[in-house]
């Protein structure tokens, strides 16, 4: 949970550019002195293709419907318009009333949202704080009773509060959505419903989503009021920068083959999924008996441990996390060398949300797939999404023939959809539902 004081307003345009830092460039350059300097120092200079698309709009009121997938820049997309927004009124915060309310899908990426409004806030007259569950809302409460500007919270937990009265939403003048399609995945819907119902009518939308089925354009077409419609690649699964490999194994022998692969010196830091939180934890104590220092991130883990684990892992005091898909969406940290499939993921499309892991911001990495012989169907369905073969590495200590040869179909998932974008006839199918969505919203 983060809450910043009141933190004092540059003083002047010349003080607030301070010439060791470059001038941001493109849009960067219509935001307000103390954004560029914080843009700056934070060592952003061009803005990414969605921050040139959205901040313009943004920064006219507009209401937006963004698709993009995570390692875009999309957070910098809406809270840079947001805070600019925001300076603009002097009127100091109410006791539990923010003026923005950001929702998020999980403690961490409401937690990553966070730390993005205090990165670029940090010279602005402008308080914030995170809410979610899983720790006691004792300083949670103790935030919004000092008054915040901005309230990033998940459903669940804001809906306590709300209900508890600490939290009121009569003067909300941005509502943001982020990672939508995760929250309907979570079933939030009724909870957005009603978060809906206590935010006032006139303000600003923003609404994110990876993806956009119909159940997402119906629900956006109740929010916004003729948005702008931001695409990124939403046909094509943002992986080109990413080396991928498969490695066919024997169920038994995967434990074996980590620990091999991360006693070489190639994988500097690791984000290892596993499908089972059970699992996970099996995997960080192989690895701890082997030397290689690893923790776990799931959702049996208190948020303590969460938080623990995961900034242990960006400060590098952790080389390996292991984590379930938990950790698929939103979680940002820079310098990941490698993901790691150590099992497959039964959705095709969660896949090309664990390796976008890596290779943020422009970098390259790797992406490694355990493939057994029970998993090769979904690594069948991987490459019919993706459009190509994953390349397989056959010369590994460890390689299966089994596996390889395998012909073993998947279990039936309750509500799977089957046609997948990049299967014939899967992007002709995503494009209709996305102009009838555009017809409904105004545009």
């Amino acid at each position: 949970m983060k809450d910043t004081a009141y933190a004092p307003r540059a003083r002047t345009e010349s003080s607030a550019l301070k010439p060791e830092f470059p001038a941001p460039q493109g849009v960067f350059s219509a935001l307000l002195p103390e954004l560029q300097q914080a843009v700056a120092a934070a060592g952003y200079i061009t803005p990414t293709p969605i921050q040139e698309q959205c901040i313009p709009h943004l920064l006219e009121g507009r209401d937006l419907l963004g698709r993009a997938q995570t390692g875009t820049g999309k957070t910098a997309a809406f809270v840079l318009p947001l805070l600019q927004r925001l300076a603009a009124r002097e009127c100091p915060p109410r006791m539990g009333t923010p003026r923005a309310l950001i929702l998020a899908p999980t403690r961490e990426l409401a937690a990553q949202i966070g730390d993005s409004i205090q990165t670029y806030g940090r010279f602005l007259r402008m308080r914030h704080t995170s809410i979610f569950g899983g720790v006691s809302q004792h300083h949670q409460v103790k935030a919004l009773n000092r008054g915040v500007d901005i309230l990033v919270a998940t459903p669940g937990r804001l809906l306590d509060l709300m209900e508890q009265g600490f939290v009121r939403l009569d003067e909300v003048d941005v509502f943001i959505l982020d990672e939508v399609d995760r929250m309907l995945d979570m079933g939030f819907l009724p909870d957005i419903k009603r978060v809906l119902a206590q935010v006032p009518a006139v303000r600003q939308t923003l609404f994110f989503s990876a993806t956009m089925a119909p159940k997402m354009a119906e629900l956006a077409c109740t929010l916004v009021r003729n948005p702008v419609h931001v695409s990124i690649a939403p046909e094509q699964p943002a992986v080109e920068q990413i080396v991928q490999k498969v490695f066919f194994v024997g169920k038994q022998n995967k434990h074996a083959l980590l620990v091999s692969l991360l006693s070489g010196p190639e994988i500097n830091k690791a984000l290892v999924f596993t499908q089972m939180k059970h699992v996970a934890n099996r995997v960080v104590d192989k690895l701890q008996a082997a030397g290689i220092h690893g923790a776990a991130l799931h959702g049996n883990k208190s948020q303590a441990a969460r938080t623990k684990a995961l900034d242990g892992f960006k400060r590098g005091r952790f080389r390996v996390l292991v984590a379930t898909d938990v950790a698929a969406r939103g979680l940002d940290v820079e310098d990941i060398t490698h993901v790691i499939n150590y099992d497959l993921p039964i959705e095709a499309e969660t896949y090309v949300h664990r390796i976008g892991r890596t290779a943020r911001a422009g970098a390259e990495g790797d992406a490694i797939s355990f493939c057994s012989a029970e998993d090769r169907a979904y690594l069948r369905e991987i490459e019919d999404l993706l459009g190509n073969p994953v390349t397989a590495d056959m010369e590994h200590p460890y390689h299966c023939d089994k596996a390889f040869q395998s012909t073993a179909t998947a279990p039936a998932q309750p509500g799977r959809r089957s046609v997948m974008p990049g299967r014939s006839g899967g992007s002709g199918r995503r494009r209709n539902h996305t102009s009838r969505f555009r017809s409904r919203c105004g545009r």
